[in-house]
């Protein structure tokens, strides 16, 4: 079993559609599938189970590709992430992206009230006691499927050799088109790498800037983040929340969208999934996916990085070339 094979170049990173009533969510899911994108993420916001929300928009779609962005690993017992991820995996195997990852303090900490451990020495055990062959099935003398497909939350160099070496891909948050430059490179030709971009389109300037602004803003006391930004290149004064870092994380307006999702393909991503910023934390900016629809009106083509092209229909379905 491996990712799906239908990933589109774009998609939707959404927050908060945890919070949503099932009936709601699912019609939001089978409104983005109408408007012909054709991947939704879930961001993980611990109110309600990632799994079963992917399960339920996936039940109420017919073509959409859900991918957890991420499924948090502290406070799951490895053998019921596995368990949970296969159940999906097995429904709906050509739909389904398992991303994992290990979050961070204000999650962990202030949310679960667990230890943070070093996030890399805690996904690498976490990756050893995933992969262990699962006991119950030994005992019921029934047939292992093996690791589970799977893409991990990576920012740093090491972070993107442990997607490399143990999963079929990564995925990434807050990056610019350069940090998507330097994934490729570090995961080699052959893995999958989702990048996930910030956008503000439909909203005035100055509203859109004070969004954007709000959005990095929450991240500025994070180290992962702030370690990644000082790789790039940026400076002490950036990492204070500069215009520069800003603009250079949010695309806002619907040409400086196109241009991102362009600049991050042209990288290596093979998939871009737009975080469209609302107004209001956690509130859903339907009428902004709206516009991202009409905007990568570009065939739907995904590379390889080994010379092969794929063309995709704006549903996400393959089509001879």
């Amino acid at each position: 079993m491996t990712l799906p094979t239908n990933l589109p170049r774009t998609g939707i990173w959404v927050n908060g559609l945890d919070l949503q009533a099932p009936p709601v969510a699912t019609g939001l899911a089978a409104e983005l599938e109408e408007l012909g994108l054709g991947a939704i993420w879930l961001s993980e916001g611990l109110a309600h189970d990632p799994f079963v929300t992917a399960a339920g928009l996936l039940a109420a779609t017919s073509g959409l590709v859900v991918g957890t962005g991420i499924a948090v690993t502290y406070g799951r017992h490895p053998h019921w992430m596995r368990a949970s991820a296969r159940a999906v995996l097995d429904a709906y195997p050509d739909r389904f992206v398992f991303g994992a990852g290990t979050s961070n303090p204000r999650v962990v900490e202030g949310v679960l009230g667990l230890e943070y451990r070093r996030p890399l020495t805690a996904l690498r055990d976490y990756l050893d006691d995933l992969d262990t062959p699962d006991a119950l099935l030994a005992q019921l003398g029934l047939p292992d499927a093996g690791r589970l497909p799977r893409v991990l939350a990576a920012l740093g160099p090491s972070a993107l050799r442990l997607a490399r070496d143990r999963a079929d891909g990564a995925i990434t948050y807050l990056v610019t088109p350069e940090h998507t430059a330097r994934a490729r490179a570090a995961l080699g030709p052959d893995r999958t790498l989702v990048v996930e971009q910030a956008v503000v389109v439909g909203a005035a300037d100055a509203d859109a800037r004070t969004r954007a602004r709000a959005h990095v803003g929450a991240y500025l006391s994070n180290p992962g983040y702030r370690a990644s930004w000082q790789r790039l290149g940026f400076t002490d004064a950036d990492l204070s929340g500069s215009d520069r870092l800003v603009d250079a994380l949010v695309a806002i307006g619907e040409d400086q969208v196109r241009q991102r999702i362009t600049a991050h393909i042209d990288a290596g991503a093979d998939h871009v999934c737009l975080q469209a910023l609302p107004a209001e934390p956690f509130t859903i900016p339907a009428q902004q996916w709206k516009l991202l629809a009409s905007i990568d009106e570009g065939p739907r083509r995904r590379h390889d990085h080994a010379g092969t092209d794929t063309r995709w229909t704006r549903s996400g379905q393959p089509r001879p070339m």
